[in-house]
């Protein structure tokens, strides 16, 4: 039977969170322990654990339900205010930017978001109050998650690679494989790859060192603004590949923009759970028509992360999308396997 001790990231998140709340994960056993992507703490409500289509409800003496019944551990507003102090090391002070933003990043990459009363100066959020739910995703590495992706694709991958998906579809693991096969030399050889990662997750550096492998010639810009990070590896790292993680803001794709020409291809991922909704988002349809990604691969959804529907390459996508009836040159269903 598994059981959540088996399981290094829910373990890791559990005695992140604490108290009595990460003494009922770590107790976890039966077909929710090993399969958890989503942790959800919400106020006067019992912990809920997403597993793909599934969702579970732990029964506080190591089993789990699927439908919510009275009587399961459930997390009150004070206890949700000390988990939140126990991931802040104790100052919530000391990461409100980050708050402000409605996240934070464990060690280990484990995103953990935050919904709350915002506190507006300016109109701006300034801060948060009165957390109402925490929902802590699990980052996990998986080694050879992306094999799939670079048979399909071999050296389109010097083009340039956006990976489409909704949340939770796989897309920052398999960022995460990719940018270890091509800096540790899986690919033929040695690229040298600069990651811009601004929440953490991708490398999960600590005290500077990548807790995961992305191989031995990449660098990482941890915690810096995404389009500043990116134009300043460009400056100053000298990459092949440029790996950047969720292009949501304007800033970031003219960031990329100004990437262009410069000898550096560009792998990165964007929120879009079809090629309809990726091409009517501003951000992805601009750099599609500029050339900044010769392929894009298109997700599948929560239940089978890591799957790869539907890929192209970006020049045909963007004719269909204008009505002409040129073939896209991709093809079916790609399992990376694994991948959570």
């Amino acid at each position: 039977m598994r059981d959540a001790k088996r399981d290094p990231a829910l373990m890791q998140a559990a005695q992140a969170v604490g108290g009595w709340v990460g003494e009922l994960l770590l107790g976890l056993s039966g077909p929710a322990a090993g399969a958890v992507q989503e942790i959800g703490l919400r106020a006067g409500r019992p912990v809920a654990l997403s597993c793909g289509r599934d969702t579970w409800f732990p029964d506080g003496r190591g089993g789990a339900v699927s439908r919510p019944r009275p009587g399961l551990p459930a997390v009150s507003a004070g206890e949700l205010a000390a988990v939140l102090r126990r991931l802040c090391a104790g100052s919530v002070y000391r990461f409100q930017e980050e708050l402000c933003e409605g996240f934070l990043t464990l060690r280990g990459g484990h995103r953990v978001g935050v919904a709350g009363a915002a506190v507006l100066r300016g109109g701006r959020v300034a801060s948060v109050r009165e957390v109402s739910s925490l929902s802590i995703r699990l980052a996990r590495e998986r080694r050879g998650c992306a094999d799939g992706l670079v048979r399909l694709l071999g050296g389109r991958l010097r083009g340039g690679l956006l990976l489409a998906g909704p949340p939770a579809s796989g897309k920052t693991t398999l960022l995460r494989d990719l940018t270890r096969q091509l800096a540790g030399g899986e690919t033929g050889r040695f690229w040298r790859v600069a990651v811009a990662d601004e929440r953490g997750e991708l490398a999960a550096c600590w005290q500077g060192q990548p807790q995961y492998d992305v191989g031995v010639c990449c660098d990482v810009l941890t915690g810096c603004p995404k389009a500043e990070a990116l134009l300043q590896a460009v400056r100053a790292l000298g990459p092949d590949f440029l790996v950047c993680d969720e292009v949501g803001s304007g800033e970031d794709a003219r960031a990329l923009l100004q990437c262009l020409h410069t000898g550096a291809a560009v792998i990165a991922s964007i929120h879009a759970s079809s090629r309809a909704e990726l091409l009517r988002r501003p951000q992805a349809a601009a750099l599609l028509s500029a050339g900044a990604f010769e392929t894009v691969a298109l997700l599948g959804s929560r239940g089978a992360p890591g799957e790869v529907l539907d890929w192209g390459r970006a020049g045909d996508w963007l004719a269909e999308a204008g009505g002409n009836a040129a073939a896209h040159g991709g093809g079916g269903p790609c399992r990376a396997a694994g991948v959570a």
